[in-house]
């Protein structure tokens, strides 16, 4: 395998862990430059594109290469001006690199055009969320102020939020319009303190008609960030300007979220977002490959629907390789060349569930340490989720009770069984706690 088949493979993985936008904005100008077996140097356009892939993107890039190669060991990143500007086609396949140059961001309202309620599809698993997101298009700042939603990973929710900027740019071209994520917005905040120019940034903000902000999750614990966002929050509301936020969980399930934000998301409508059924998920593919003007066998888009159950990202992705194997390859895409292309990917997502990712993914959830949930602790906030921990290890996995005390320090098994228990009977009198598990469970299923 060359170099140029070697990346194009990996980026063909890649796209299925991360978001389209992404995806473009940080491996669309890269190629590897040199392969000395177990290193591989990748270059890439500028100083700013090397630090991200660096500090964000290396272990998947590293893994990926290496589920490939499994001599590499190493990744370097080096930059290149001028040979990836003359080379930049060759990196996607026209059909790809055009869909990214068709779909450019807004640089005033930071939204994607690609993101429209006409091409959203709706079903049980969106439904309420939808409607909630159409009425607000029509009034805003007079119905469910704020808007928030909230689901597991690639479900969706970006795709709803950025289609209620769209629209309402659309029905109301005077009002102004913002989308950030919230990592962005949190470092804004950083860099204005930095260079004293919070009270300029803040003006920014409070001149907003529409505030849509991505991943609210991520400011929890960020105690300035948070200050500064309940004035700017205070400031909008007060004025009937609409704010709509996301997030990978309710509200109350924020952990080291201020109380007063958390009262305040909590005043408008919430709404969640659930794991699209089979039939919804073969109708999603069938939707994308018609805006894309291409075909796939029914049984194949089957089988990517029985194989990705909790991610529509994923999805996307996967039909994404798809179409990239289609336009690189002179062999016919059938289902056994389909089953070939995602072999180790299904094979590997079976085994994902193991006690280490359910303890991990359990202290993600609950910003906590993985060594806080087998602490000797009384805490509620350690508590709680040590017993969640404990429960799904039981459920899922089937562990033993002594099993899982092993697990937690040496814990005697009738502590496990009365966690077990106890969550066991809180879950049917508390839809709370039964959406946190499914949600930390969407979490752990990921592929």
């Amino acid at each position: 395998m060359n170099n140029e088949d070697l990346w194009q493979a990996s980026l063909a993985r890649v796209q299925l862990n991360i978001s389209p936008a992404n995806y473009a904005t940080w491996f669309q100008s890269t190629k590897i430059l040199s392969n000395k077996g177990k290193e591989i140097k990748i270059a890439v356009p500028n100083n700013f594109s090397k630090e991200w892939l660096e500090n964000k993107y290396d272990k998947l890039i590293l893994s990926t290469l290496h589920e490939i190669d499994n001599k590499i060991k190493k990744v370097k990143y080096e930059v290149i001006h001028s040979e990836l500007k003359t080379k930049k086609s060759q990196i996607l396949p026209e059909t790809i690199q055009s869909e990214f140059n068709e779909f450019k961001t807004d640089k005033y309202t930071n939204l994607n055009p690609r993101y429209l309620f006409d091409n959203l599809v709706v079903s049980s698993f969106n439904e309420l969320s939808h409607a909630a997101a159409t009425a607000i298009c029509k009034n805003p700042g007079n119905v469910y102020n704020p808007l928030f939603f909230y689901g597991g990973v690639g479900l969706g929710k970006t795709h709803l939020i950025q289609a209620i900027g769209n629209e309402i740019v659309k029905n109301f071209p005077n009002k102004k319009v913002k989308y950030i994520p919230a990592e962005k917005y949190a470092s804004g905040i950083v860099t204005a303190i930095r260079t004293k120019t919070i009270e300029k940034l803040k003006s920014q903000y409070k001149s907003i008609d529409v505030l849509i902000i991505d991943d609210i999750q991520f400011i929890a614990g960020k105690e300035k960030t948070q200050e500064e966002f309940f004035h700017i929050f205070n400031t909008l509301y007060e004025k009937n300007k609409q704010i709509v936020l996301s997030s990978d969980r309710p509200p109350q399930s924020i952990s080291l979220l201020e109380e007063r934000l958390r009262s305040r998301f909590e005043g408008g409508m919430i709404s969640d977002i659930s794991v699209p059924d089979f039939e919804t998920r073969l109708v999603i593919l069938e939707t994308k490959l018609r805006e894309k003007n291409i075909n796939f066998s029914k049984d194949i888009l089957e089988y990517l629907s029985n194989n990705i159950k909790t991610n529509i990202r994923e999805l996307e992705g996967a039909l994404n390789k798809l179409i990239m194997y289609q336009k690189i390859s002179t062999e016919p895409l059938d289902l056994e060349t389909t089953k070939t292309l995602f072999k180790d990917i299904f094979s590997k997502s079976i085994k994902t569930c193991s006690p280490k990712k359910i303890i991990k993914s359990v202290a993600e959830f609950y910003d906590l340490k993985e060594k806080d949930l087998f602490n000797v602790s009384r805490k509620q906030e350690i508590i709680k989720p040590r017993q969640i921990a404990m429960y799904i290890l039981r459920d899922d996995l089937n562990c033993s009770f002594p099993f899982i005390g092993r697990k937690f320090n040496g814990k005697d098994h009738t502590t496990v069984i009365h966690a077990y228990n106890k969550i066991c009977k809180e879950i049917k009198e508390d839809e709370r706690l039964e959406q946190e598990i499914n949600l930390i469970k969407q979490k752990i299923y990921t592929i």
